[in-house]
């Protein structure tokens, strides 16, 4: 029976074992190349695992942010990737210097067809190790404005206020202008532009101003708020509250909102009038029209 069984699986074992091609010293073979898919697969499961350990559990105890935690945990998933693989192509007889050859190829390929992914790849780790920004950032760029939730190798994943996520290229991060609401850490000032009537009381705009911001818990009291009276628009008088916070850095759209309803309540309840614009329209010529009208009748 043992005798047949083993008769049977040696086409098997013939075909696993076969030689498809000579790497340096090393004899590629279908099981080779099962062995190394295999152990590759298991190799990228194990990093991913090491990252969440490191992130949830390791560097958790420390005072890191969530950004620094994100950073090194990915870095040290690369490392273990790539020394892994590099140990798991010597047990299988490969001397990487004979990798040459095939790294020259790789790189002409990478020169042509694959430039824009190497230089997504390498814009990833210039981020994670320079850090301009950072899991959890409130950024804009590229018309793209939300927190970021994920720096990966090729891209990032930016969250909007709508709870849609954009896949932004990590090359956008090194090549374009971003701004980074949340780099320092600190306040961020907030200037909401207002127009008033040319016949307004401007100590009363003032005044009425300065207490929607100061009665708004989300406007800081150090640095305080303040009014810049701009320019006299062509239809109004054009006011700008200047209000520090860092509590709506994620939501500025709400922020800027709560004080426009404030600012309006406050306004109609003293009677100061926010003008529409206005445009008068002078008809030359109409005197001699009318007159050729009466005529043709």
């Amino acid at each position: 029976m043992q005798q047949v069984l083993a008769d049977s699986l040696e086409p098997v074992f013939r075909f696993l074992n076969y030689n498809l091609f000579a790497l340096g010293n090393a004899k590629i073979t279908p099981l080779s190349i099962l062995y190394v898919l295999a152990f590759t697969l298991l190799l990228i499961y194990l990093s991913s695992k090491l990252r969440r350990l490191l992130i949830d559990r390791v560097l958790t105890r420390t005072r890191l942010d969530i950004g620094a935690r994100e950073a090194i945990g990915t870095i040290v998933r690369y490392l273990v990737f790539v020394i892994g693989f590099l140990i798991l192509l010597q047990t299988i007889g490969i001397d990487l210097t004979t990798l040459n050859v095939l790294a020259g190829a790789i790189g002409i390929g990478v020169g042509f067809g694959l430039q824009n992914v190497a230089n997504n790849f390498i814009s990833g780790l210039i981020i994670l190790f320079e850090r301009p920004i950072k899991v959890g950032d409130r950024i804009e760029v590229d018309d793209v404005h939300g927190e970021v939730t994920h720096i990966g190798a090729r891209s990032t994943t930016i969250r909007t206020n709508d709870n849609i996520a954009i896949i932004v290229p990590n090359s956008k991060f090194i090549s374009e202008n971003v701004i980074n609401w949340s780099l320092e850490g600190g306040a961020v000032r907030f200037k909401i532009p207002v127009g008033v009537g040319y016949d307004s009381d401007l100590d009363l705009v003032e005044r009425l101003l300065l207490e929607a911001a100061n009665e708004n818990e989300d406007v800081l009291q150090s640095p305080p708020p303040s009014v810049r009276f701009l320019e006299f628009g062509d239809n109004s008088l054009n006011f700008e509250l200047r209000a520090w916070s860092r509590a709506r850095l994620h939501r500025p759209g709400l922020f800027r909102s709560n004080l426009n309803f404030a600012i309006i309540k406050k306004f109609r309840e003293h009677g100061v009038e926010v003008p529409f614009p206005q445009r008068e329209v002078n008809i030359r010529g109409g005197i001699e029209l009318k007159e050729r009208a009466a005529a043709a009748e």
